[in-house]
């Protein structure tokens, strides 16, 4: 009986102790696994902070970039400014380009600024009127020059010495609208007023009389000897007077 009860005593000793170690064994699994589920999850959350601060640096990292992409479309825009400077290039080419159309007038301003012609770049000649008796002329001037030149006001006229003889006025309707420019070889003409007609005690024969041109200052240097049409001219300076420098003559300006 006592043989019995201490197997028995011993059995649940041995039981207890079994369970203990089994249940040191569990406490151990569990703490193992609790310890390797802490540690995943700190490496977890280590992870997680590695990937946030990746993420954090890319973001930095892309922040930068987008400053960089921001620059770029800064210099993109810079550039847009540029082509539109260039925009502006064309539209100063295209006013460049209405300044050189406008050039064409300035052609034109380069003829009406042809030198005045001097007495040496012109010859003239008389011829008589259509008419009886003769109480006009007209006067041709031809450029002689190897260059244009430009024949100013009207032909002032010395029926007689050069000193002496009294001034034959211009008619004022007979002026032309722009200035007269001779090319090489060109004529221009003048209608002149000799006389009122019929025989009168003032009135002089002339066998020659004397041109002066003008200048854009006044009376130009140098006279040119025209020669009168055969036979003289009978002249009455008092009723003498003379017509501008144009093209040909018209009706109605150049008659007086």
């Amino acid at each position: 009986m006592r043989t019995h009860h201490k197997s028995t005593v011993l059995a649940a000793a041995a039981l207890t102790v079994l369970s203990l170690g089994l249940t040191a064994c569990g406490g151990t699994d569990t703490g193992a696994k609790d310890a390797g589920s802490a540690g995943a999850s700190q490496q977890a959350s280590g992870a997680a902070d590695s990937g946030t601060g990746a993420a954090g640096g890319a973001d930095q990292t892309s922040a930068k970039s987008g400053s960089g992409s921001t620059g770029g479309s800064t210099g993109g825009s810079t550039a847009g400014s540029t082509t539109t400077g260039g925009t502006g290039g064309k539209g100063s080419t295209a006013g460049s380009t209405a300044g050189s159309t406008a050039g064409g007038s300035t052609g034109g301003k380069t003829s009406a600024e042809a030198p005045a012609c001097a007495y040496g770049d012109i010859k003239v000649t008389a011829k008589k009127a259509d008419e009886v008796p003769t109480e006009h002329i007209v006067l041709t001037a031809t450029n002689t020059s190897g260059s244009a030149c430009t024949l100013l006001e009207y032909p002032l006229i010395a029926f007689g010495p050069i000193q002496t003889a009294k001034d034959v006025p211009a008619v004022a309707k007979s002026k032309p609208a722009a200035p007269i420019v001779l090319k090489p070889g060109a004529p221009a003409y003048a209608n002149v007023r000799v006389a009122l007609g019929g025989a009168h005690e003032d009135n002089k024969v002339v066998k020659s009389f004397n041109v002066n041109l003008f200048a854009p200052e006044g009376p130009a240097e140098g006279s040119i000897v025209v020669n009168a049409p055969a036979g003289g001219l009978a002249v009455d300076e008092a009723a003498a007077k003379t017509g501008y420098w144009t093209y040909e003559l018209r009706n109605g300006a150049d008659e007086f």
